[in-house]
This record gives structure tokens, C-alpha cells and sequence, in this order.
């Protein structure tokens, strides 16, 4: 029997990958981004750097992998019977990635370095796990899907914890209260 598309090389290793992700995390955390190196990600997941390199490009290319991954399980909230309930669940869950999770500070830090590195812009267009997330619970509530309405959503969350700003201050009752009234179809 001859198998096809066969990779060369030695199969990644899902053991490998996910402590290279986890290291990746706890480095950012630590040292922040611009002291990370792939070397120290490496060293701390116990690979080697060739292990590394055979996956991932950059250190950015980790933490955009580390981040979307774990953001997709953190933005993925039970769905509430009351749509102003469900967006506000949402929006919970986004102020916690955004401001207390390991995978949002790896999201914040790559947002920063995109600001002055093209590799970096490029890479995060490839995937906008907010809007996406956002985009769902916006479906499921019949409201609009569209890239601005997912802006919208985003926005003053991300604003609010880019800013600074405490991100207990927030309300997201009201604010999904006010995303609601703004948009909704109208009647």
C-alpha cells in the first residue's frame, strides 16, 4: 500500500507543541514581549530549538497560535435564554481574556508589535478571533454581522482595557443593553 502527501520528517509531537505554547504564555507573562526569544521558549517547554523552528517561524507565530487557540475556548460562552443576558455573557468573557488571561496579554503584546512590524500586521489579518467570536453571538441573537457591527461589540471592551483603564469599571449589562437597542433591526 503506498500512502500519499506523506510528511518528511519526524511527526509533530502534540506533547512538544503544547508545552512550546504553555512556555510561550508563561515567558510573555514573565520577561514580556520584546525579552521573549524563541531560545528561552524552547529552553522553558524542554525542546529543542530546532523543534521549534520545524513548526513555528517566529516567536510571534507561537503566541498568535497560543492566543487563538486559547481564545477560541474562552470567547466560547453558553448561550442565555435572554439575548441582552447572552451579549452580556459575551462581553464578561471578553474583558477576562482581554485583561486577565495569559492568551489575551499574548493578544495585547502581538496587537503592540504590529503597530511597527509588517510580519506581525500580516500575520494577525490572517485570523481576527474577537470578530469572529463576536460574530457568533451576534448570529445566534439575529442581530447584524457584519464587520462594523463586530466592531461595535469589540470596541469599547478593547478600548476600555488597552487604555488602561480598570476593567471592573466596566458594566457589560449596560453595554450589551445598549448594543442591543443600537443594533437591532428595526421593527
Amino acid at each position: 500500500m503506498t500512502q500519499h502527501n506523506a510528511k518528511v520528517g519526524r511527526p509533530r509531537s502534540e506533547q512538544a507543541r503544547d508545552a512550546v505554547l504553555h512556555a510561550a504564555d508563561d515567558l510573555l507573562e514573565e520577561v514580556g514581549y520584546a525579552a521573549l526569544t524563541v531560545k528561552g521558549i524552547a529552553e522553558r517547554a524542554g525542546v529543542g530549538r530546532q523543534t521549534v523552528y520545524r513548526w513555528w517561524s517566529t516567536k510571534a507565530e507561537i503566541l498568535f497560535e497560543a492566543c487563538v487557540t486559547d481564545a477560541e475556548e474562552e470567547l466560547s460562552v453558553p448561550r442565555e435564554p435572554d439575548p441582552a443576558a447572552d451579549l452580556a455573557s459575551y462581553l464578561t468573557a471578553l474583558v477576562t481574556f482581554l485583561a486577565r488571561s495569559p492568551a489575551g496579554a499574548a493578544y495585547r503584546a502581538l496587537l503592540a508589535a504590529a503597530q511597527h512590524d509588517r510580519a506581525v500586521k500580516e500575520l494577525i489579518a490572517t485570523r481576527d478571533v474577537l470578530a469572529d467570536s463576536a460574530r457568533t453571538v451576534l448570529a445566534r441573537n439575529g442581530l447584524p454581522t457584519s464587520d462594523e457591527a463586530a466592531a461595535r461589540v469589540i470596541g469599547t471592551p478593547f478600548f476600555w482595557v488597552m487604555s488602561g483603564r480598570d476593567p471592573d469599571g466596566l458594566h457589560p449589562g449596560e453595554l450589551a443593553r445598549d448594543l442591543m437597542r443600537d443594533l437591532a433591526p428595526p421593527n
